[in-house]
């Protein structure tokens, strides 16, 4: 069965079952299998050979009843492997999959039952539903976020294929990038509602990178959704910029927003420079507001010829609700840079003269190492190689297929990793297998592993909407889910070169 959603509780403590209408057990955790014994694994389980005649109904009018009233939790006893009977208070939510309805049943994380005996109706309840309440809206909230952004990765690989293939004054360009901005609108909340979900708040991972590369790129993402062609860009990118670790989504982002200020600053035509260097320092320094201690930083310095900023004004502009643009502006761009650039442990300068125009420097730390400059641009991300695509959402596979394709790949396709791991066996020359790290059955990490051991040479690129730590994949080979053609594009050409 193709449902995600009993995933992220395939190595959850407690146990829990999915079933559909018909009370058949599509997926059991190891927790219930050891709770339930090999009743479980049989071709199709069904709920009613673990429950117990005291319930005082069987599975399927009970669960019509529960869908008429439902309750947070009910107390209802099974049988278990050694043939006792236990009783737990069990928490239920239905579930809508691909047009399908399933129940998600979970027994209490901590004494997930006890026997009928020493069943107490009266014991604590207030605690444990209010708990699996919770367990319930996140594991929703969590399946939620994950077809979320499985449907904006579509929408904007498509979108952002066919932006690339426009003429500038297309009379849909307009609308189109409508659509991309408001999709990378949809992404911030999917992504917020992911890392929401996830119980053990593991920060976003922050991974080695060149800021130069993210600062090619980025320009280039704006002067598409640019609507003038007043100002002149001009790019002074460090080609051996050092090394620094970041999250690529939130600084993309945040420079995003200090381009829209340098733009907003220009009346008619203008300039803006965007420049990368690297620093090194061998004692302290300061830089305005920015105390660096001594060691190494990459900086991007964005500097356009615009109104300037007030002296009075000037040391307010990182106040969060503080802003000189009238009502409809929020004025929480500057504030929100901040926040993102010092969670990074780097420091954001702003120097202005009224008149004069404003230059708004970022520091970050930094390895002194360079990455491996493998001299990629946007006029040549086209190859010729052979790509597995893995994804059990089949809206991604036509996705990947159809922007790939464009460019000159051959492309095949698999939906789950077992069909991968055919394909594999059949096809020698795939050149990259590009999975997403969440599928039923096998996971992405699963078919990796075996990759690893039957064809190590193979080039993989992890694919993912959750937040996943730094450790549990190559850092360098993975693409966060939604993702533009040009992110996809672009990470493949650096994994088939590296």
């Amino acid at each position: 069965m193709k449902s995600s959603v009993l995933f992220q509780l395939e190595n959850a403590g407690w146990p829990a079952l999915l079933l559909d209408s018909s009370t058949t057990i599509c997926r059991a955790n190891p927790a219930a299998v050891r709770l339930f014994g090999p009743t479980l694994e049989g071709a199709t389980p069904l709920l009613a050979a673990i429950w117990s005649s005291e319930n005082g109904t069987t599975p399927e009018p009970f669960l019509a009843q529960w869908e008429r009233s439902p309750a947070s939790a009910v107390l209802l006893k099974f049988r278990t492997r050694g043939g006792s009977t236990i009783s737990s208070f069990v928490s239920i939510c239905s579930v809508q999959k691909e047009g399908q309805k399933y129940f998600l049943l979970q027994l209490p994380p901590e004494n997930p039952g006890t026997s009928s005996a020493e069943a107490n109706p009266t014991m604590a309840e207030s605690g444990l539903i209010h708990k699996q309440k919770l367990e319930c809206a996140l594991q929703l909230a969590r399946t939620v976020a994950l077809d979320f952004n499985n449907a904006l990765t579509s929408i904007l690989g498509h979108t952002s294929l066919v932006l690339s293939q426009l003429e500038p004054n297309h009379p849909w360009r307009s609308s189109l990038l409508e659509v991309e901005k408001s999709a990378a609108k949809a992404a911030e909340i999917a992504n917020d509602l992911g890392m929401f979900s996830r119980q053990e708040k593991e920060p976003r991972a922050q991974t080695a990178n060149s800021l130069s590369l993210l600062a090619q790129r980025t320009v280039e993402l704006f002067q598409r959704q640019a609507t003038t062609d007043a100002v002149q860009w001009d790019l002074m990118l460090e080609r051996r910029l050092f090394t620094s670790r970041f999250d690529e989504a939130k600084l993309q982002q945040s420079l995003m927003r200090i381009l829209e200020n340098a733009v907003q600053a220009i009346h008619g035509h203008g300039r803006i420079t965007v420049q990368t260097r690297n620093i090194e320092l061998a004692e302290a320094s300061q830089d305005q507001n920015v105390r660096l201690a001594a060691g190494a930083y990459v900086s991007i310095e964005v500097t356009d010829d615009g109104d300037g900023i007030a002296p009075e004004v000037l040391p307010r502009i990182f106040e969060p609700f503080f802003t000189t643009k009238g009502k409809e502006h929020r004025g929480l761009g500057l504030a929100w840079v901040y926040g993102v650039v010092t969670n990074h442990g780097g420091g954001v300068a702003v120097s202005s003269r009224p008149g004069s125009g404003t230059s708004v420097r970022v520091y970050l730390p930094a390895e002194r190492q360079v990455l491996r400059d493998n001299g990629i641009g946007t006029e040549d991300l086209h190859g010729s190689q052979t790509i597995l695509m893995v994804d059990d959402e089949d809206l991604l596979l036509t996705m990947g297929q159809t922007i790939l394709a464009a460019y000159g790949y051959h492309v095949l396709t698999a939906n789950s990793g077992q069909h991968a791991l055919d394909t594999l066996s059949t096809e020698r020359s795939i050149d990259l297998v590009i999975t997403d790290l969440v599928m039923p059955a096998m996971s992405g990490r699963e078919l990796v592993e075996h990759i690893h051991q039957t064809r190590p040479s193979t080039r993989i690129l992890c694919t993912s909407g959750y937040v996943w730590p730094a450790g549990h994949h190559n850092e360098n080979e993975y693409l966060q889910k939604p993702f533009t053609s040009q992110d996809l594009l672009l990470k493949v050409k650096q994994v088939l070169t590296s």
